[in-house]
């Protein structure tokens, strides 16, 4: 006897069956409305409504060049804060004399604490201007970034140091022996105008930095949350 010969059956198209198809694969065809594998049917699949999520906001390049004109104008601002230490400080009364035929100078009141106001002037504006600085900053550009909060700081440095020496500058002549000549023996004449605390200078950039940190931790803008809609494996939105 000889067995009928018959062609054996087509192999069927396992692909939608495949058990080692990863999860979340779409169906056949590219389908998103094709049941994925792997998930019974019924199963939730979240997809993402807008694709662009993370996408916002300006780019590095527009940032570094907003930091930069924020660096400069705060820095600038060093010049008022140079005109009021220079007007609002008060001033170290010293006097002349001469002993031995040579001048010398000595402060007038000892126990005066003109020298201690001098400083606390020049950090008093320095904070009011930091916290100003930071105010204007964070109401122009409320998302904030490094950039900026570098620029704030660096700035303020800045601002404090053109401060400094244009308050010395604006004040008595750092030549105490001439100036006591000049105006003669035993007669009052202010200090040059000095900042005795160095770490003054960056008073600025500390209250820049915090007040900033802070107005952004409080009320600046939050980054959106990814959201989603529950759909079953066909497509259709689950309630």
């Amino acid at each position: 006897m000889t067995a009928p010969l018959t062609p054996p059956p087509p192999p069927r198209d396992q692909s939608s069956h495949d058990p080692w198809q990863p999860p979340g694969d779409q169906g056949p065809q590219g389908d998103p409305g094709a049941p994925s594998a792997g998930y019974p049917a019924g199963y939730p699949v979240y997809a993402p409504q807008d694709a662009s999520y993370g996408a916002d906001g300006p780019g590095m390049k527009t940032e570094l060049i907003e930091a930069v004109v924020a660096t400069v104008v705060v820095a600038l601002g060093g010049v008022l804060l140079g005109l009021l230490w220079w007007w609002l400080a008060p001033h170290v009364p010293l006097v002349g004399d001469v002993v031995d035929k040579s001048w010398v100078v000595y402060l007038k009141d000892s126990e005066g604490e003109q020298a201690v106001g001098v400083d606390g002037t020049f950090t008093l504006l320095a904070v009011g201007f930091g916290v100003l600085s930071a105010l204007a900053a964070f109401l122009l550009r409320r998302r904030g970034g490094v950039p900026l909060v570098v620029a704030l700081t660096v700035g303020g440095l800045l601002a404090s140091l053109l401060a400094w020496r244009l308050g010395m500058w604006l004040g008595p002549t750092k030549d105490v022996l001439a100036h006591a000549k000049s105006v003669g023996k035993g007669v009052t004449f202010s200090a040059p105008l000095k900042l005795g605390a160095k770490g003054a200078l960056l008073a600025w950039s500390i209250a820049a930095l915090v007040v900033h940190l802070g107005l952004t931790a409080l009320f600046g803008p939050r980054d959106p949350e990814p959201q989603g809609v529950a759909t079953d494996v066909y497509g259709a939105p689950m309630s």
